[in-house]
């Protein structure tokens, strides 16, 4: 796998609950469906064989009615501290395709998930960086920087709610 980590995005949260129940949350096809989409957006449907190699495919929907899915293909799991995966989008057979806002958007995207205990509470830090990309594609990735952050950002705050709700 050719990795360019000259850019990399980062984003971090600190989630008012215990490590073993937010790496359940970023690990349950249940909890997933809840979750994870940006802000407006809807999961249609998650699935889930949590394994190295193994993959989640997801299918969302924005505000709007569009359906689009992703997949994120599994390198290293270690419970309940460490997640690593490789992102795309993805076609509803779960196939790699192209972002349907930017088709210059890179195919493939290698996360890097740390869950740390910090006092009964959760911190996640995500990294991530384009694997396997052509030098627009990295261009893509880098001026999409601020997009990523508002989108995780609301994805997050979904994950504080779902975490909230389960008190």
């Amino acid at each position: 796998m050719n990795v360019q980590p000259d850019f990399q995005f980062k984003i971090s949260r600190v989630f008012n609950a215990p490590r073993d129940v937010v790496w359940k949350a970023w690990t349950d096809e249940v909890h997933l469906l809840e979750w994870w989409h940006p802000k407006g957006f809807k999961t249609r449907f998650a699935k889930v064989d949590l394994r190295p190699g193994g993959m989640f495919h997801y299918g969302l929907e924005t505000p709007d009615g569009k359906a689009f899915c992703g997949r994120f293909i599994y390198r290293a799991i270690e419970p309940p501290s460490h997640l690593e995966f490789v992102m795309s989008f993805a076609d509803e057979d779960a196939n790699i395709a192209r972002n349907i806002w930017n088709e210059g958007w890179p195919l493939e995207i290698l996360h890097v998930v740390t869950f740390t205990e910090k006092g009964g509470k959760t911190e996640v830090s995500l990294r991530s960086h384009p694997v396997n990309a052509t030098p627009e594609e990295i261009a893509a990735f880098e001026a999409g920087a601020p997009s990523m952050k508002g989108g995780y950002g609301g994805t997050f705050d979904n994950l504080d709610d779902l975490l909230a709700s389960k008190k």
